[in-house]
């Protein structure tokens, strides 16, 4: 049920084709909402936002739609899906996420319900029958189980404030490590990987991210190659960000567990952690707890200036969450990934 109010707009933003006006309408809205969502966290530049908008993916679909009213953005829906170049794109065709944001005032005029008609085009358009969405707040959830859909997967993002860390116990993990697994070795690689692991880390991270727990959710594999990750290097080089890795590898030289985080420069005091995994052959050894506490030595010793590490993992992902919170990460917010199936969605237009 749109809102019929006369003002109200929906267009198509395409980065390729935006105007001076067209960008700066953009970036007030960006601006805007950062600041009903994350107003405590540093917001990208504007030229970087940009850049990254008009670099698309060789291998997901992306779109942007926009309710104006008057001159003014006050809506904003994405969508992303896998191409058919994506090596995922067998077990993930059927999925489409998107996201919605309407700003403050222009909430319960129905808005976000007018955007169902275009995801469900986006849908028919690419040949995929199941929507996940992500919310944080009640009102989104309210929202979101309107449409239909169902919760399957319960994310918690935790903080850590490196000035309260017990570096002695970040010490003992890497020395008990060390001891667990004599002839295994960490590697740390600053900055970016080496061209000549990309293939390699890629087949690693790929079997070691689909051992992560996804609780409900409708999912295909995760897969990861070389060209990805040069794709994705492609991305941070636009920012200048810097992504960090730890890896351990056991005598026979194969990967057994790893860890990564990126830094970038506009929000100089944050670094993310991204993914944590060990190998099942390698588990009850000590790596996360080595890998975890290598990294934070190595990002105190290489970004001084940071004082927060950010980091997500599900809800049910218990012996990483203990690992946390050992450390002394704090749940900062929860989010909860809802899916509805196509049919159930199009029952609410």
């Amino acid at each position: 049920m749109p809102c019929y109010d006369a003002q109200v707009v929906r267009a198509e933003f395409v980065p390729e084709r935006a105007s001076p006006a067209d960008w700066r309408r953009y970036h007030a809205f960006r601006r805007r909402s950062h600041e009903e969502w994350r107003p405590e966290e540093p917001l990208e530049p504007d030229d970087v936002a940009q850049a990254l908008l008009c670099m698309r993916s060789r291998f997901s679909w992306d779109h942007h739609w926009q309710v104006t009213v008057g001159s003014q953005v006050v809506s904003e829906l994405g969508a992303e899906t896998v191409r058919p170049e994506s090596p995922e794109y067998e077990t993930n065709r059927h999925l489409l996420w998107a996201w919605v944001w309407v700003l403050e005032p222009y909430r319960r005029r129905g808005i976000g319900r007018g955007w169902v008609p275009k995801v469900l085009d986006l849908m028919d358009e690419h040949g995929c029958t199941v929507l996940s969405m992500g919310a944080e707040q009640e009102s989104g959830h309210a929202f979101i189980r309107w449409l239909g859909a169902e919760p399957k997967l319960r994310e918690r993002e935790s903080r850590l404030d490196l000035r309260q860390v017990d570096w002695q116990m970040v010490e003992r993990w890497v020395r008990d490590g060390e001891t667990a697994s004599p002839e295994a070795r960490l590697e740390l690689h600053s900055r970016r990987l080496p061209e000549q692991l990309l293939d390699e880390y890629s087949r690693a991270s790929s079997e070691l991210l689909n051992t992560m727990p996804f609780e409900d959710l409708d999912h295909g594999d995760i897969v990861t190659t070389a060209e990805q990750q040069r794709e994705w290097y492609q991305r941070l080089d636009i920012s200048g960000s810097s992504h960090d890795v730890c890896l351990v590898r056991d005598p026979d030289g194969t990967i057994a567990g790893m860890t990564d985080v990126l830094r970038h420069p506009y929000e100089p005091e944050f670094v993310r952690q991204n993914f944590t995994g060990v190998d099942p052959r390698a588990r009850g050894r000590g790596l996360g707890k080595w890998l975890k506490a290598s990294m934070l030595l190595h990002v105190r010793s290489a970004y001084p200036e940071v004082r927060t590490v950010t980091t997500e993992n599900a809800g049910s992902n218990a012996a990483m969450l203990a690992i946390n919170h050992a450390l002394g990460f704090e749940l900062t917010r929860e989010v909860t990934y809802f899916q509805v199936h196509r049919d159930r969605l199009a029952q609410v237009c």
